[in-house]
């Protein structure tokens, strides 16, 4: 590892402003997923150091609410310059114990800091309300307030970005927050405590729990009745978890989970561009994002024309070690993820599917790296189509109508992203309109911006992250009566 700043190398957690052990001094492993060489020992705090960092937490909201948004916006822009200042080494931690390609981790890094200059921003419009009142005597004011101390869980697959898209918006109302990072890519978050203690976020108002004990964690933040709200991102199976404990202590919560984004190729679209499309959405981060393409489906018309562009492009890419220039695909996250990709395509396979290239590790039995991999001739009957895939596996399924397309799009309880190419506008918009799903690009590969809200519908969660909206889950309406104004 060969840092300019060195000290953004940390395996303490970060609680109240200082970096500290756990309690019974335990540390777990954190490897990296292109070399399997262990990287770092991190503090594996558990129940006790949560508590005491919301608790921390708790204290801190009492101050911080009380500075100005200009104030707390000023921080903010602080925190973002010192993320842009240190891009290349933030970027070269996600890489080592993520594993995605140097080129994607300065974009994720890049990308998350940018929420944090926008809510630095937004911090001054988190606007009230005036209404008419009911009664000549009578005023009425509404204003928005911190809701207070705020859990984070946040995943592996972008463990900086997801971060910032949280914290940024709780600071920005002057909420405080506890985060738990994935056991898997805690350094990253690390990393960005050090940089927010120098931009001067106050002890106590931005803390990191490493843990190799989620379940025990995760318990303490969705019980504790000092956290008002908890923002998850990850599977859906945890999700419903985390929902059903906050339950007890009427939690407001935010749910970004799974995904099985529709690709939708027309047969008037432009198909050069729905490949590069494609091939963007389905492989970026080895597959493992939960808005990539998940089932793509191309019109009979131009099937084989498509089928053909996209097989050589798939071929095209470059598999490797994230940190050498020009890989763009490196590693998936871990052993279990890789067996689980396989098992998708062995059921594929045997249930008619054509491998058209890839369908196994590169550089045989023990790599992390899967080949981006094309299933031809797909069919609903195969667990890739009711399956989050999160790997470089491609099933392409053929259609002749709008309507079946739409049917088969929309046959899944996910609703987070999709995706459709084509010229015809009366279609596009009935096609927009039809798709079920919080998140629709239109002859766009991708979703995710900083200004627009990014969220899902049905089981892939509630709540909107990013955008004029994302304060909103932080902050708490209250309505005041005024009377006797005479």
């Amino acid at each position: 590892m060969n840092l300019a700043r060195t000290n953004l190398f940390q395996q303490k957690a970060y609680i109240n402003g200082e970096f500290v052990d756990a309690n019974s001094k335990k540390t777990f492993p954190v490897f990296n997923p292109y070399t399997g060489e262990e990287i770092a020992q991190v503090a594996d705090c558990g129940a006790e150091e949560t508590k005491l960092a919301i608790a921390k937490a708790g204290d801190a909201f009492k101050i911080w609410k009380t500075y100005t948004a200009t104030k707390r916006g000023k921080i903010l822009r602080r925190w973002y310059e010192l993320q842009l200042e240190h891009q290349k080494d933030l970027a070269q931690l996600l890489t080592i114990e993520q594993g995605k390609p140097m080129a994607e981790a300065v974009g994720e890094i890049r990308y998350g800091a940018s929420f944090v200059e926008w809510f630095a921003e937004e911090a001054r419009r988190a606007y009230g309300d005036t209404i008419p009142g009911h009664q000549k005597d009578k005023r009425i004011l509404v204003i928005k307030q911190a809701i207070g101390v705020v859990g984070a869980i946040t995943p592996w697959n972008f463990p900086s970005a997801m971060i910032t898209r949280k914290v940024a918006p709780a600071l920005a109302a002057g909420c405080t927050v506890v985060v738990k990072p994935s056991e898997l890519t805690p350094l990253s978050a690390l990393a960005l405590a050090v940089l927010a203690q120098e931009a001067g976020i106050p002890p106590g108002v931005f803390n990191v729990i490493p843990t190799n004990k989620a379940a025990s964690v995760g318990e303490e933040l969705t019980s504790n009745p000092m956290v008002r709200k908890i923002s998850f991102t990850g599977s859906t199976a945890v999700g419903k978890l985390l929902l059903r404990q906050c339950a007890d202590t009427v939690k407001k919560v935010s749910m970004e989970l799974g995904g099985n984004a529709p690709f939708i190729v027309f047969d008037d679209a432009d198909i050069d561009k729905a490949v590069a499309g494609a091939i963007a959405s389905k492989y970026r981060n080895a597959g493992q994002t939960c808005v990539c393409s998940n089932r793509i489906f191309i019109q009979a018309g131009i099937y084989d024309e498509f089928i053909q562009k996209f097989t050589a492009a798939a071929k095209a890419q470059k598999i490797g070690n994230g940190l050498e220039r020009g890989i763009t695909i490196g590693p998936m996250i871990e052993e279990k993820a890789v067996a689980s990709v396989e098992l998708l395509v062995e059921d594929a396979i045997a249930k008619g599917a054509s491998l058209l290239c890839g369908g196994q590790r590169h550089g045989g039995a023990g790599s992390l790296i899967y080949q981006p991999t094309i299933l031809g001739n797909a069919n609903p009957e195969m667990k890739v189509f009711h399956t989050e895939i999160f790997g470089p596996v491609a099933p392409v399924f053929k259609f002749k109508t709008e309507e079946e397309v739409l049917a088969m799009a929309n046959d899944t309880p996910y609703g987070l992203a999709a995706y459709f190419y084509g010229r015809d506008y009366a279609r596009l918009w009935r096609v927009a309109e039809a798709l079920e799903y919080g998140m629709v690009g239109i002859n766009s590969f991708t979703v995710s911006t900083t200004v627009a809200p990014f969220g899902g519908v049905k089981e892939s969660g509630m709540g909107r992250e990013g955008s004029k909206y994302g304060m909103d889950d932080y902050l708490e309406l209250k309505y005041m009566l005024w009377s006797g104004v005479e």
